[in-house]
């Protein structure tokens, strides 16, 4: 994607929300055409508009920018200054601060899914380019790499990888709609007794495990190419029928997809103090003697404590602390429509105790199935300080596949394909096992691995690198 230089300053939000969508005015008090007929000339190639003279910076003058109060970062060779843009950023103020200083080429492509309505937002932030003789990246990253790579998704495009399957998707939202009604009725027709209370918390856990699959797919864009219409049915997704926050899933996860692994950009791996992964959190923790439960059986306190708390208490308490500092009263709507719908459907038959005690005791039990599948790929692969890598590299570095078999794509959600969904976060996951080939020669050329696990394995993996980490801090903390 290229933009033409159509402003001038330094491209901050003066004026705001007329700058986007209204008229510009050019030095001599003209109006020049506004972003969307721009966007429409550019893309037929018939913008006759003369441009302004852009700015030239290097990668050194660049990269001095990379501060919270003052960020500026390279896409396509454009540098833009996103300092006062962040703040108002759908997918949260903290990944564009984290790219800050660097560029973010294929890291925007990967997120954006429809680049025209993007387009309409960078215009004003424009504020110069690379002097010809910079390279298209700083000069740490692989160019013929990044080019391999790039020309990877061009020929994906080409083979509407990125097209989804209407009918996949409906078909998951009716199986959730069925169990959930199905739910109902089965207690409305049979009652309480035991028996029934098992087999409906069965269906409800089904129900909830496929919910977090489809609002997944509908956070990172790929069910719904209608902005409006995706936020709505994440809404509906994540805070209807799962009871959390969609706000707060979305900043904490599209932090770690675009820094996945990188501490403590990440928020995935920023677990302290209640364990301690990677190499470095353990070394810090140990030379501080920070001891705030015995780490050296942090894999047992995994099990204790880490599976079935990890929806039920971690979750909740996070969703609850963002809505509650950011007075998210969508959000909060939306989560008080879940508790309200249990308690007409299961209150006449359990009573309120007794419907709470239900719903918890599914996410009790949803907890273990999700610890792991969110676990298994990241926590035993590379974590690292910022390293500033190719967008290819860290992705393919800090993930790990389960092997594909039907149960694993269906008790996954395709998430056994974790490396092709970070590399290319808004393509449906009905396509990951189709580019897994590409993505796997690509490794081969440029000698990256490409790790693929049986699940088994993947899980016990999560447990020996927690004792490896374990181990780190002992040595660290007991050092004299």
């Amino acid at each position: 994607m290229m933009l033409e230089d159509e402003h001038e300053g330094n491209g901050s939000l003066v004026g705001k929300s007329q700058q986007y969508l209204g008229e510009k005015q050019q030095a001599n008090g003209k109006p020049v055409t506004n972003g969307k007929d721009s966007v429409k000339q550019e893309a037929n190639g018939k913008c006759d508009m003369s441009r302004k003279i852009l700015t030239m910076y290097s990668w050194q003058e660049i990269q001095r920018h990379n501060q919270e109060a003052d960020q500026w970062l390279v896409i396509n060779r454009k540098v833009y200054d996103v300092t006062d843009w962040a703040k108002r950023h759908p997918g949260g103020h903290q990944v564009l601060n984290h790219y800050a200083g660097e560029d973010a080429t294929d890291v925007f492509r990967a997120m954006h899914l429809k680049l025209d309505i993007v387009k309409l937002y960078l215009e004003p932030l424009l504020i110069g380019e690379l002097s010809p003789e910079e390279p298209s990246q700083e000069r740490n990253k692989n160019p013929q790499l990044v080019e391999d790579f790039q020309e990877l998704r061009r020929t994906l495009e080409a083979m509407n990888m990125f097209k989804t399957n209407w009918v996949f998707f409906f078909l998951h939202l009716a199986q959730i709609l069925i169990l959930e009604t199905l739910a109902w009725l089965m207690v409305w027709h049979f009652g309480n007794g035991w028996l029934m209370t098992i087999f409906i918390s069965f269906l409800l856990l089904i129900s909830q495990m496929q919910s977090f699959f489809l609002q997944h797919d509908s956070g990172h864009l790929s069910m719904f190419t209608n902005s409006k219409w995706n936020h709505l049915m994440q809404k509906f997704l994540m805070s209807h029928l799962k009871g959390l926050s969609a706000k707060w899933w979305n900043n904490q996860h599209f932090q770690h997809h675009v820094k996945t692994n990188i501490y403590p950009k990440d928020p995935d791996i920023d677990v302290g103090p209640l364990f301690l992964v990677g190499d470095l959190q353990p070394v810090k923790y140990g030379k501080k003697k920070i001891k705030f439960i015995d780490y050296e059986k942090q894999h047992l306190y995994f099990y204790m404590v880490g599976i079935p708390l990890f929806v039920p208490l971690y979750f909740n308490i996070k969703s609850i602390q963002l809505m509650y500092f950011q007075r998210c009263w969508e959000d909060i709507a939306w989560i008080s429509s879940f508790y309200i719908r249990h308690f007409i459907m299961l209150g006449p038959f359990y009573g309120i105790f007794g419907t709470i005690l239900l719903i918890y005791g599914v996410k009790f039990l949803e907890s273990a199935w999700m610890t792991y599948v969110t676990q298994m790929s990241h926590i035993p692969m590379k974590m690292s300080r910022e390293e500033n890598r190719e967008w290819f590299s860290t992705q393919v570095l800090a993930t790990c596949n389960t092997e594909q078999s039907f149960f694993n794509d269906w008790f996954t959600g395709h998430l056994n394909f974790q490396i092709e969904h970070h590399l290319f976060p808004t393509m449906p996951r009905h396509n990951y096992h189709k580019v897994a080939p590409l993505v796997r020669s690509l490794c081969a050329k440029h000698g990256l691995p490409y790790v693929s696990k049986p699940m088994l394995e993947a899980f016990g993996d999560i447990v020996r690198a927690l004792k490896k980490s374990a181990a780190l801090w002992r040595d660290a903390y007991y050092e004299t």
